[in-house]
C-alpha cells in the first residue's frame, strides 16, 4: 500500500510540474529550463470575416513578427468577460504583434460562423478572429482552460502563457514579454 502511495505522489509531483511548464510557456530554470522553449511551428487556419476581421488565412505564429493569441469560446462567459481588456489591450499594443482571437469550435459544422460573427459583434471584436476547428494550434499550446492567451516572440517561441481572465495591464505586460521589453 505505502509503494502505491509513493508512486502515486511521484506521479502528481510529475503533472504538477508538467502543468507548471506549460503555464509558464517553459521548463524552470531551477529544473534546467534556462533556454527559451523551442519555437511553436506555425499553423495556418481560417480567419473569420467579423468587425476587424477578414476572410482568409492567417498563420500562428506570424512568421517573423511578435503574436498574441487569444482561446475563447462563445459558449464561455469569462471570454465575453474579458474582451473589454482585450480591446483595450489590442488598442494600446496591437499595432506591434498580430493580434488574433481563435475559436476551437466546430466553426462551419457544429456552430455556424454567423454564430461566432454575432458573438464577436455583441462583444466590441475589432481584430482578426479565427476558427481552428481542428484544434491544431491549439495542440501546440497546451489549453487547459478558457480563455487561454500565448504571446509569442518574433522567433516563435511562447514568452508569455496564461488562462482566466485578465486585466488590460496584464495583458500589455505579457504581450511586452514578447517583445522583448
Amino acid at each position: 500500500m505505502r509503494r502505491r502511495h509513493l508512486l502515486a505522489g511521484l506521479a502528481s509531483a510529475g503533472i504538477l510540474g508538467g502543468a507548471g511548464a506549460v503555464a509558464t510557456g517553459g521548463v524552470p530554470e531551477a529544473l534546467g529550463g534556462g533556454d527559451a522553449p523551442e519555437p511553436i511551428e506555425p499553423v495556418t487556419i481560417d480567419a473569420i470575416d467579423a468587425p476587424g476581421s477578414r476572410d482568409g488565412e492567417v498563420t500562428l505564429p506570424a512568421p517573423d513578427r511578435p503574436t498574441f493569441v487569444d482561446f475563447f469560446g462563445t459558449w464561455c462567459p469569462p471570454c465575453a468577460e474579458q474582451m473589454p481588456a482585450l480591446a483595450e489591450a489590442h488598442d494600446r499594443i496591437g499595432d506591434e504583434v498580430l493580434f488574433v482571437s481563435v475559436t476551437t469550435e466546430p466553426v462551419g459544422d457544429g456552430v455556424s460562423e454567423e454564430t461566432v460573427v454575432d458573438w464577436w459583434r455583441e462583444n466590441d471584436g475589432d481584430w482578426v478572429v479565427a476558427a481552428d476547428v481542428t484544434a491544431e494550434l491549439a495542440s501546440r499550446f497546451p489549453i487547459g482552460s478558457y480563455p487561454s492567451a500565448r504571446a509569442i516572440d518574433a522567433s516563435g517561441r511562447v514568452r508569455w502563457a496564461t488562462s482566466g481572465t485578465h486585466t488590460t495591464e496584464e495583458f500589455v505586460a505579457g504581450i511586452e514579454r514578447a517583445l522583448d521589453r
